[in-house]
């Protein structure tokens, strides 16, 4: 499994603001420099993160984003089911809306995927904002070396 570049950028950036979170709006401008990301493509992931009330937008010269929550109430899952949807390996098994197959009783290999699925959610929903935080701290090298350890 690979996750699209959503995922991976949107937590980057999300990632970024709450190592800002507490200085007022950050300017999407400065995230996408800090994160190297294209601003473009970070309004598009930002405009569906603000859809789902995970950050929201200021208005005005000193404007930008900031986190609806505090660091430490938003997970990574929260975070990747917004920008890649249901978590799961193959459809029979996302968390929403799994696709019904007609072997399901009997496949052997769904039970597999189940276990995968719910060790991926159990880790995704246990990894918070804050904490990463807090290992880039430990680090000292910031979001970009960090993201190679989720």
């Amino acid at each position: 499994m690979k996750l699209s570049t959503k995922g991976r950028y949107g937590l980057k950036a999300m990632f970024d603001l709450a190592q800002n979170y507490g200085s007022g709006p950050i300017p999407l401008k400065s995230v996408a420099e800090r994160q190297d990301i294209s601003e473009h493509y970070l309004e598009q992931l930002i405009s569906s993160l603000r859809k789902a009330g995970l950050v929201q937008s200021v208005r005005g010269a000193q404007g930008g984003y900031t986190l609806t929550k505090k660091p430490a109430e938003i997970t990574v899952g929260d975070v990747l089911r917004v920008l890649e949807g249901p978590l799961g390996l193959v459809d029979c098994v996302l968390e929403q809306d799994a696709v019904k197959c007609s072997r399901a009783d009997d496949c052997i290999t769904r039970i597999v995927w189940e276990k995968i699925r719910d060790s991926m959610i159990k880790t995704m929903d246990s990894i918070t904002l804050q904490d990463m935080c807090e290992e880039a701290e430990k680090r000292k090298t910031g979001c970009r070396n960090y993201m190679y350890y989720i």
